[in-house]
Protein backbone atom coordinates (compact mmCIF):
# COMPACT_ATOMS: atom_id res chain seq x y z
CA UNK A 1 0.00 0.00 0.00
CA UNK A 2 1.51 3.30 -1.10
CA UNK A 3 1.35 6.29 1.66
CA UNK A 4 -1.84 7.60 2.62
CA UNK A 5 -1.79 11.53 3.35
CA UNK A 6 -4.55 13.06 5.63
CA UNK A 7 -5.66 16.79 5.79
CA UNK A 8 -2.75 18.13 3.39
CA UNK A 9 -1.81 21.82 3.87
CA UNK A 10 0.43 24.24 2.26
CA UNK A 11 2.84 25.90 4.98
CA UNK A 12 1.91 29.00 3.78
CA UNK A 13 -1.44 28.46 4.42
CA UNK A 14 -0.39 28.21 8.06
CA UNK A 15 1.72 31.06 8.19
CA UNK A 16 0.52 33.82 6.78
CA UNK A 17 3.48 36.72 5.86
CA UNK A 18 5.89 34.46 5.60
CA UNK A 19 8.01 32.89 3.23
CA UNK A 20 7.29 29.37 3.41
CA UNK A 21 6.23 27.51 0.81
CA UNK A 22 6.02 23.42 1.24
CA UNK A 23 2.97 20.59 1.24
CA UNK A 24 2.37 19.00 4.43
CA UNK A 25 0.36 16.58 5.76
CA UNK A 26 -1.82 16.20 9.54
CA UNK A 27 -1.65 12.45 9.25
CA UNK A 28 0.31 9.47 7.16
CA UNK A 29 -0.13 6.60 7.00
CA UNK A 30 1.93 3.83 6.41
CA UNK A 31 1.62 0.53 5.85
CA UNK A 32 0.46 -0.35 9.18
CA UNK A 33 2.36 2.78 10.84
CA UNK A 34 1.15 6.05 11.42
CA UNK A 35 3.01 9.44 12.17
CA UNK A 36 0.57 12.42 13.08
CA UNK A 37 1.72 16.22 13.22
CA UNK A 38 2.64 17.92 16.17
CA UNK A 39 -0.87 18.83 17.88
CA UNK A 40 -1.02 22.08 19.82
CA UNK A 41 -4.19 24.44 20.76
CA UNK A 42 -4.74 24.68 16.83
CA UNK A 43 -7.77 22.76 16.60
CA UNK A 44 -7.86 20.86 12.93
CA UNK A 45 -9.55 24.65 11.44
CA UNK A 46 -6.58 26.32 12.13
CA UNK A 47 -7.88 28.58 15.47
CA UNK A 48 -6.03 28.69 18.60
CA UNK A 49 -7.56 27.07 21.24
CA UNK A 50 -6.39 28.00 25.28
CA UNK A 51 -4.13 30.93 24.97
CA UNK A 52 -2.39 30.99 28.02
CA UNK A 53 -3.69 27.74 29.40
CA UNK A 54 -1.55 24.81 28.69
CA UNK A 55 -4.32 22.40 30.13
CA UNK A 56 -6.66 23.50 27.58
CA UNK A 57 -4.18 23.61 24.66
CA UNK A 58 -3.81 19.46 25.74
CA UNK A 59 -7.35 18.92 26.06
CA UNK A 60 -7.83 20.37 22.16
CA UNK A 61 -4.40 18.54 20.94
CA UNK A 62 -5.65 15.24 22.67
CA UNK A 63 -9.34 15.88 20.73
CA UNK A 64 -7.39 16.58 17.47
CA UNK A 65 -4.78 13.13 17.93
CA UNK A 66 -8.15 11.11 18.31
CA UNK A 67 -9.96 12.46 15.08
CA UNK A 68 -7.01 12.22 12.95
CA UNK A 69 -6.09 8.81 14.39
CA UNK A 70 -9.62 7.64 13.24
CA UNK A 71 -9.46 9.18 9.89
CA UNK A 72 -6.34 7.07 9.26
CA UNK A 73 -7.98 3.94 10.18
CA UNK A 74 -6.77 3.69 14.21
CA UNK A 75 -7.73 5.18 17.70
CA UNK A 76 -5.87 5.94 20.45
CA UNK A 77 -5.70 2.41 21.84
CA UNK A 78 -2.96 2.07 19.32
CA UNK A 79 -0.98 4.49 19.89
CA UNK A 80 2.65 3.00 20.31
CA UNK A 81 5.27 6.62 21.23
CA UNK A 82 4.18 10.40 22.45
CA UNK A 83 6.63 13.20 22.73
CA UNK A 84 5.67 15.99 25.00
CA UNK A 85 6.99 19.28 24.63
CA UNK A 86 6.73 21.69 26.84
CA UNK A 87 7.88 25.58 27.06
CA UNK A 88 7.50 25.93 30.82
CA UNK A 89 8.10 23.33 33.31
CA UNK A 90 5.45 24.26 35.73
CA UNK A 91 3.01 23.16 32.96
CA UNK A 92 4.28 19.49 33.16
CA UNK A 93 1.56 18.16 35.82
CA UNK A 94 -1.42 20.03 34.10
CA UNK A 95 -0.41 18.49 30.58
CA UNK A 96 0.50 15.52 31.85
CA UNK A 97 -2.66 14.63 33.65
CA UNK A 98 -4.86 15.46 30.75
CA UNK A 99 -2.75 13.20 28.49
CA UNK A 100 -3.04 10.60 31.27
CA UNK A 101 -6.56 11.01 31.00
CA UNK A 102 -7.03 10.18 27.20
CA UNK A 103 -4.30 7.58 27.41
CA UNK A 104 -5.68 5.54 30.07
CA UNK A 105 -4.81 1.93 29.85
CA UNK A 106 -2.78 2.82 27.13
CA UNK A 107 0.77 2.61 28.29
CA UNK A 108 2.33 3.95 24.82
CA UNK A 109 6.16 5.09 24.97
CA UNK A 110 6.33 8.22 26.37
CA UNK A 111 9.43 11.23 26.36
CA UNK A 112 8.87 14.67 28.05
CA UNK A 113 11.01 17.80 26.96
CA UNK A 114 10.80 21.19 28.12
CA UNK A 115 12.07 23.41 24.89
CA UNK A 116 12.97 27.43 24.52
CA UNK A 117 9.41 27.71 22.36
CA UNK A 118 7.39 26.35 19.74
CA UNK A 119 6.37 27.51 15.84
CA UNK A 120 4.14 30.37 17.43
CA UNK A 121 4.35 32.38 20.85
CA UNK A 122 1.30 31.36 22.21
CA UNK A 123 1.75 27.47 21.80
CA UNK A 124 2.84 26.26 25.37
CA UNK A 125 2.80 22.29 24.72
CA UNK A 126 2.99 19.87 21.90
CA UNK A 127 2.72 16.34 21.71
CA UNK A 128 3.83 14.17 18.89
CA UNK A 129 1.73 11.29 18.06
CA UNK A 130 2.80 7.29 16.30
CA UNK A 131 0.29 4.98 16.45
CA UNK A 132 0.05 1.34 13.85
CA UNK A 133 -3.02 0.22 12.41
CA UNK A 134 -3.22 -3.40 14.58
CA UNK A 135 -3.43 -6.47 12.06
CA UNK A 136 -5.44 -9.39 12.94
CA UNK A 137 -2.50 -11.11 14.48
CA UNK A 138 -2.38 -8.25 16.93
Amino acid sequence: MPHQRFRTYNAKDANPGQAVDYDLAMAVRAGDRIWLRGQTGLDLDGNFVGAGDAAAQAENAMACVRTLLEETGSDLSHIVKTTIYLTRREDREAVYAVAGRWLKGVFPCQTGLIVAGLAKPEMLMEIDVEAVIPTAAD
